[in-house]
């Protein structure tokens, strides 16, 4: 029985950072109001959209950045916001839970304004000009979806593209769409060399999350050269925001160094389509993948 379309249009906003908070957020809704007016119904935000990328250095400064969720600024702006475009919007935050425990955040907001709740980023890295773990308390909310007015949508951050196991169990509670806000680029003097494998690496492992689970997967980075620390190498974000079908195949893809709305029609019904065709979900051998909760597996 062919599946009737269940079109539903998404927005990922790629844009730069400023060292002004309020600028970037006054930016950020206004892209997200250009997106709307184009027909947009969920709308998502690049990773810690607020500020520039700050975790390049270790800075007690920083924390001053972060705010609390609910009641901050940025989550009471995107619910107005929300309300009044009508649309569905994911909004990556730095969360101030209590003094001395912070966390990487993303909230959604239904069409209506309503708060539908959060998702704290859960694999927290520590590289170089990426010092993430002196910032973020690893997420303890785990992996979930929220159904919203226009679809089941669920979100990751950023490092969490990497990890399988995480696109899977947000799927497996009913996610249609995965949002993964990003902060991604390039250390300069590593480009030539590695630049495009890592960039290959990066899209095609959050293509296969969408190969494997049936569902689309939406990704918005930012773009632009920062530098906090003075005369420091800085981060070359590499932008290229893109949208995946549930076959894998890139729907949509923006460029490497230019702000831009990526707006894409999805048909939900290539959900379904994909999960009856390709029944992964289905084929699951679940009574055999309890070592997956180990470390590793240590043998004689």
């Amino acid at each position: 029985m062919q599946t009737p379309p269940r079109p539903v249009t998404l927005g990922i906003v790629q844009t730069h950072a400023t060292p002004d908070p309020a600028d970037n957020l006054n930016r950020q809704i206004a892209l997200i109001r250009d997106a709307a007016r184009r027909g947009a119904r969920i709308i998502c935000t690049q990773e810690l959209y607020r500020s520039i990328y700050f975790c390049q250095e270790e800075n007690h400064d920083h924390f001053a950045l972060a705010e609390p969720i609910p009641d901050g600024p940025s989550t009471k702006a995107f619910q107005q916001v929300a309300k009044e475009l009508g649309v569905v919007i994911v909004a990556s935050l730095f969360e101030r839970r209590a003094a001395g425990v912070y966390h990487n955040t993303a909230v959604v907001i239904d069409a209506d304004g309503a708060f539908l709740g959060m998702y704290r980023k859960m694999h927290i890295p520590d590289d170089p000009l990426f010092y993430e773990k002196f910032y973020f308390t690893p997420g303890d909310l785990g992996f979930r979806s929220w159904r919203t007015r226009y679809a089941t949508i669920g979100v990751l951050v950023c490092w969490d593209q990497w990890y399988p196991e995480a696109a899977r169990l947000t799927a497996l509670s009913g996610a249609e769409i995965l949002f993964y806000p990003t902060a991604i680029g390039w250390h300069p003097s590593e480009r030539e060399q590695y630049g495009k494998a890592q960039h290959d690496s990066w899209e095609t492992i959050q293509r296969s999350h969408a190969i494997a689970n049936g569902c689309y997967v939406a990704v918005p980075n930012r773009i632009g050269h920062e530098r906090p620390i003075p005369n420091g190498e800085g981060i070359e974000f590499w932008g290229q925001s893109f949208v995946a079908a549930p076959d894998g195949s890139v729907a949509a893809r923006a460029s490497s160094s230019q702000e831009e709305i990526l707006v894409v029609e999805a048909d939900l019904s290539r959900v379904e389509f994909a999960r009856t065709h390709w029944p992964f979900l289905r084929d699951r051998r679940i009574d055999a993948y309890g070592d997956l909760t180990r470390r590793l597996i240590d043998r004689p």
